[in-house]
């Protein structure tokens, strides 16, 4: 018994150090010793527990995401007016990456080396289901209340807005002249932003 529960200290120890090391260095930068140095122990024992750094990654993910998209699916699913829901979809969407930035680069790579393996274990069989959604756009647009548009087309664009300023961090900052603390304000300035584009881009006025 006192083994079990050192082993599960020792796996929240090395999980919480490998989270550091990947805001820091990103996925492609971290090395396992990065990893191992910052959780106090050796490269042996970090491999005892994880053989590489992208199993040690999908442990994190798969952790980060439980519940998320169930989430989503609320969001899309409830019976909240439609600009509501983009707004309450926008607000959870950046706040989730603000808290994990480096979700969205690996999220990348990862589409990119294996689409349909990473896809199956990112939605563990249960990706979000937008259907009130898209039959909530084509009732608005119907009625006028919208301008017509392709349902597709708008949670596309409420997915990129939300996303695309994290995977070119680097390119912004750099252009922008910004340092750490000003992207991240300006991150959540977007929890409000991105929605009033979005909304202010399909409302009849």
């Amino acid at each position: 018994m006192v083994k079990k529960e050192k082993d599960a200290s020792t796996e929240e120890k090395i999980l919480s150090a490998a989270k550091k090391v990947f805001i820091s260095k990103g996925m492609a930068g971290a090395r396992m010793q990065d990893i191992a140095d910052e959780a106090g122990i050796n490269k042996a024992l970090l491999h005892y527990y994880f053989k590489n750094k992208e199993q040690l990654f999908e442990n994190i993910f798969t952790k980060l995401t439980h519940g998320f998209w169930e989430q989503i699916t609320s969001v899309f699913e409830s019976d909240t007016p439609l600009f509501e829901k983009i707004r309450t979809f926008c607000s959870m969407y950046i706040t989730k990456v603000i808290e994990n930035p480096y979700i969205p680069l690996f999220v990348l790579y990862e589409m990119n080396q294996r689409p349909a393996r990473f896809v199956k274990k990112m939605f563990r069989n249960n990706p979000p289901k937008p259907g009130k959604l898209i039959q909530q756009i084509e009732t608005e647009a119907k009625a006028g209340n919208i301008r017509p548009i392709n349902p597709a087309q708008l949670i596309m664009n409420m997915m990129s807005l939300c996303v695309l300023p994290f995977i070119g961090k680097p390119m912004f900052m750099t252009v922008m002249n910004m340092d750490e603390k000003t992207f991240l304000d300006l991150m959540h300035e977007r929890k409000r932003s991105v929605p009033e584009f979005i909304i202010n881009s399909i409302k009849n006025k």
